[in-house]
């Protein structure tokens, strides 16, 4: 059973788990598979609107689909989730992301 296959077993048990399609993301992104990273992404902030981190590695697969653009707003969007939560650290990452393709 692969890695993926293990991620949507545990989405398919609780799919209100935000951790679980994050690191299905993540495993997409590692595959090269910017498409369904984006879901997965996506699907992590439907489940919890603050998972900051989602926003930052959302945003590294739009970049790798070529969607700039569209990766800005996802950090803007992500920086206003981090600092609201207080979380300074992943908003800095996205501002040097947002600042490394602006």
């Amino acid at each position: 059973m692969t890695r993926i296959d293990q991620l949507q077993r545990l989405i398919a048990l609780d799919p209100s788990d935000p951790l679980a399609h994050y690191s299905l993301g993540l495993e997409y992104l590692n595959q090269q598979r910017p498409a369904d990273a984006i879901a997965a992404f996506d699907a992590a902030v439907a489940a919890d609107a603050n998972y900051s981190a989602a926003f930052y590695h959302k945003a590294r697969a739009l970049l790798m689909a070529g969607r700039a653009a569209d990766a800005l707003e996802t950090l803007k969007s992500g920086q206003a989730v981090a600092r609201a939560a207080g979380d300074w650290h992943a908003a800095g990452e996205m501002q040097s992301l947002a600042e490394s393709i602006a």
